[in-house]
C-alpha cells in the first residue's frame, strides 16, 4: 500500500523538461523536414516552367498543366503504398531506424531533383517523386510508434501536438521562402539543395541523439524513465509477458472494432476537407474572387501560420483541462475533434456565400477554417495510441493510407463538379459536400469513438510449434 501511494504521488509530480521533450523536439523537426521536402516542388515547378520571369539564368522546362499535376500527385502514389507496411516494420525494427532511413534517403533524392530534371525530363522527376513518397510513407507510422513509447498518457496530446506541428511549420517555411530563393542568384535548383541539405543535417543529428524508446536512450534519468513506464503501466490491466515486437498483429480485431473503424472515418474526413482546401481554394480565390492567393507568398502561408499557432493554443487548453481533471480522455478527444471539424463545417458554408467583392472576408474565413483544423491534433490524431500503444504505428499506417486515398479523390471530385471555374454556384456545391462530410464523419466519431486501451492491444501469443521454452517471433 505504501509503495502504491508513493508511485501515484511520483507519477503526478511535474517532472519539468526532460529527455522525452528533446525527443519530441527532434520529431518536430523530422516532420518539418518531411513536409518541406513534400511541398517544395509545388512552388519550384512554377519557376521551373517559367524561369524567364523568375530567374532566366537557370533551365526552363516546357511542361503542360497536365504534366505539372502529374508531378505534384506522383508523390502520393508511393506514399499510400508504404503506410501499412511501415507500421509493421516500425514495430519490428524500431521507429528510429525507419524514420531515419526514410527521411535520409528522401533528402538525398531531393538534392538530385535538378539533375534528374536535366537528364530525364519530367518522366525521371516523376519517378523520383514516387520513390520519395515511398520513403516518406514511413514517417507518420514511425512517429506514432516513437510517441507511443515516449509520451506518458497525461502528456500524450500535448507532446503529440508539438511533434505534428512540424507539418505546418515545414509548409510555412517552404511557401514563404521558396519564391524568394527561386528569384535569387542561386535560383530554383537551390530550393531542392537547401531543403534536401537540411534533411541530411537532421538525419546526422537524429542518428546520434535520437532514440526510439526510453530503453534505447542512454542519457535518460532513472526518474524520468520510471515516470514514463508507470504512466504506460497505468493504462494496461495486465502487461503482456511477451516482448511487444513478438506479439501477433490482430488484423481481424482491428477491422471489427467500431472504435478503430470510426477513427478511419475521422482521419479520412479531416483529409477530405483539408486537401480540398489546400488544392482547390487558390483556384476559387482566383477565378471567383479575382484574387490569386498564390501570387503572394505571405498570403499563401497565412492559413498554415494560423493552424500552426492554433495547434499550440488548443494544446495549452487541453493541458489545463487535463491537469485539473475537468474532462476524461475520451471527452477531450471528441471535444477537440469537434472543434477541428464542425467549426470549419460552418465556415465552409459561409465561404460558399462570399461575394466577389468580399475577398478580404474570404481570406479571413479561409484562415479561420484551416486554423480550427489544428484542434484535430488533439482529437483523432492521438487516438491511435489511446486505443493500442502496442500497435499505434500500424493503426496510423492504416488510417493514414485510407485518408490519403481520400486526399487524392477529393480534388478529382472537385474537377468533376466544377466545369466552369468562374461559377460560384458550382463552388458552393464543393463546399457543401466538404461540410456534409465533416458533419457525418465527426458525428460518427462522437458516437462510437473511444479512448481506452482495447482488449486486442495485448493479443495472446501464437501457439509454439515445438517444446522449446522460447516464444516464436511472429515476424
Amino acid at each position: 500500500m505504501v509503495t502504491t501511494v508513493k508511485n501515484r504521488r511520483f507519477e503526478d509530480e511535474d517532472s519539468g523538461l526532460g529527455v522525452r521533450h528533446f525527443q519530441v523536439f527532434l520529431l518536430f523537426f523530422a516532420l518539418t523536414v518531411a513536409y518541406a521536402l513534400r511541398v517544395n516542388l509545388s512552388v519550384a515547378v512554377v519557376a521551373m516552367t517559367d524561369a524567364a520571369s523568375v530567374n532566366p539564368n537557370f533551365p526552363e522546362y516546357e511542361w503542360s498543366e497536365k504534366t505539372k499535376s502529374l508531378l505534384l500527385s506522383s508523390f502520393f502514389w508511393g506514399y499510400v503504398i508504404t503506410q501499412v507496411p511501415a507500421g509493421q516494420l516500425a514495430r519490428k525494427f524500431g521507429g528510429k531506424i525507419m524514420i531515419l532511413s526514410g527521411l535520409s534517403i528522401c533528402s538525398i533524392l531531393n538534392i538530385l531533383t535538378p539533375i534528374c530534371a536535366r537528364i530525364g525530363g519530367w518522366q525521371l522527376v516523376c519517378a523520383l517523386r514516387v520513390v520519395e513518397g515511398l520513403c516518406q510513407g514511413v514517417v507518420f507510422p514511425s512517429t506514432h510508434t516513437i510517441l507511443s513509447h515516449w509520451a506518458p498518457p497525461k502528456e500524450r496530446a500535448t507532446l503529440g501536438t508539438c511533434a505534428y506541428a512540424g507539418n505546418q511549420f515545414g509548409t510555412i517555411i517552404m511557401l514563404a521562402t521558396s519564391g524568394v530563393i527561386a528569384a535569387s542568384p542561386i535560383g530554383w535548383p537551390s530550393i531542392f539543395y537547401i531543403s534536401g541539405g537540411i534533411g541530411c543535417v537532421w538525419s546526422v543529428i537524429y542518428f546520434f541523439f535520437g532514440a526510439g524508446s526510453p530503453s534505447e536512450c542512454k542519457s535518460i534519468s532513472a526518474e524520468e524513465r520510471k515516470l514514463i513506464e508507470m504512466g504506460h503501466a497505468s493504462e494496461v490491466s495486465n502487461a503482456a509477458e511477451v516482448p511487444k515486437e513478438h506479439l501477433p498483429t490482430p488484423w481481424m480485431s482491428f477491422f471489427t472494432s467500431p472504435a478503430f473503424l470510426v477513427l478511419i472515418v475521422a482521419h479520412s474526413t479531416h483529409n477530405w476537407g483539408f486537401w480540398t482546401l489546400l488544392t482547390e481554394i487558390p483556384s476559387y480565390m482566383k477565378n471567383v474572387l479575382g484574387k490569386d492567393i498564390k501570387s503572394n507568398a505571405l498570403l499563401s502561408s497565412l492559413p498554415y501560420v494560423c493552424m500552426f499557432c492554433m495547434s499550440f493554443v488548443f494544446s495549452a487548453i487541453s493541458a489545463q483541462l487535463n491537469n485539473r481533471n475537468c474532462v476524461s480522455t475520451v471527452t477531450s478527444r471528441k471535444l477537440f475533434n469537434s472543434i477541428g471539424l464542425w467549426i470549419p463545417m460552418i465556415t465552409l458554408v459561409c465561404l460558399g456565400y462570399v461575394g466577389a467583392d468580399q475577398s478580404e472576408l474570404a481570406v479571413v474565413l479561409l484562415c479561420f477554417t484551416v486554423g480550427m483544423n489544428g484542434a484535430t491534433y488533439l482529437g483523432y490524431n492521438m487516438n491511435h495510441i489511446d486505443l493500442s500503444p502496442n500497435f499505434a504505428g500500424i493503426l496510423m499506417g492504416i488510417t493514414n493510407g485510407v485518408a490519403n486515398i481520400m486526399s487524392i479523390i477529393a480534388p478529382l471530385i472537385v474537377g468533376f463538379i466544377v466545369t466552369d471555374e468562374h461559377d460560384p454556384e458550382q463552388w458552393r456545391i464543393v463546399f457543401f459536400i466538404a461540410s456534409g462530410i465533416y458533419l457525418v464523419g465527426n458525428t460518427l466519431y462522437v458516437i462510437f469513438g473511444k479512448a481506452s486501451v482495447q482488449p486486442w492491444n495485448d493479443p495472446p501469443p501464437k501457439p509454439r510449434r515445438n517444446s522449446t521454452p522460447q516464444v516464436e517471433s511472429q515476424h
